[in-house]
């Protein structure tokens, strides 16, 4: 029993490892293609086909981890927010779909966290903030009036190696938003590391994506900013008459 339980376990084992080596080959092509993902895209247009989310919400941009934080809207309610992470998107990729992915909603803030994939995919901290840099041009030349939120690194296990310039990375972006009223920072990355410095364990199987309790700590981090900048009517009186807040 025990031997068929250990030969179990092992292709399991077996199977996850070709499955996160299988992603990270696929995603590794997207690098140098901005249009990569264009079926994604795709698929957020025909869902704004059906219904079109109102203006003035707060959209949530980036990459896989965005894409995946399946309590998204629970975890920033009673804000609105839209939730366009897409892929394993780099940088590039987000740029290149401002128009259709962004500015097409009006929002009233843009979140974004992006930027572990294409450091995983070789680029240099100077190619990572040059694009970090062209996407705020992108946004605030046609929305000039948008806040954007950057969320910081995100330091991985699989990709504890890159952390020292994930950290490169966070400054140059902590530097964009100390020069500008409507960029803003949330250093969300130390949170996930453990009281040794190391990678905490707020991810799942792979090493790579958060898991619930990873999800929360951005929440607990993210959240409580956004209300005090975009108060929801009748939010903070709540609050002060000593009301549930959540």
């Amino acid at each position: 029993m025990l031997k068929k339980f250990l030969l179990a376990a092992s292709g399991l084992l077996g199977v996850a490892i070709l499955v996160i080596a299988f992603f990270l080959w696929r995603h590794s092509l997207a690098g140098g293609d901005p249009a990569f993902y264009e079926s994604e895209i795709l698929a957020f247009e025909q869902s704004d086909m059906i219904t079109m989310p109102e203006p003035g919400a707060i959209v949530f941009t980036g990459s896989s981890s965005i894409r995946l934080w399946e309590t998204l809207a629970a975890d920033m309610a009673p804000l609105r927010v839209i939730q366009r992470g897409f892929g394993g998107a780099h940088m590039e990729h987000v740029v290149y779909n401002v128009p259709r992915i962004v500015t097409a909603y009006s929002p009233r803030a843009v979140v974004v966290f992006v930027g572990g994939n294409d450091l995983g995919a070789g680029k240099t901290v100077a190619e990572v903030v040059a694009d970090f840099e062209q996407f705020l041009q992108e946004v605030h030349t046609r929305l000039p009036a948008t806040d954007v939120w950057f969320l910081s690194m995100k330091p991985s296990p699989l990709r504890w190696d890159k952390w020292a310039e994930m950290q490169q990375v966070d400054a140059a972006l902590e530097a964009m938003a100390a020069a500008d009223p409507r960029v803003f920072f949330v250093a969300t990355g130390r949170r996930l590391l453990g009281e040794d410095g190391s990678p905490g364990e707020f991810y799942i199987f792979d090493g790579l994506h958060l898991n619930q309790s990873g999800y929360a700590r951005w929440a607990e981090l993210l959240r409580p900013r956004l209300l005090e900048a975009y108060p929801v009517e009748g939010f903070r009186e709540l609050r002060a008459r000593g009301g549930a807040a959540d």
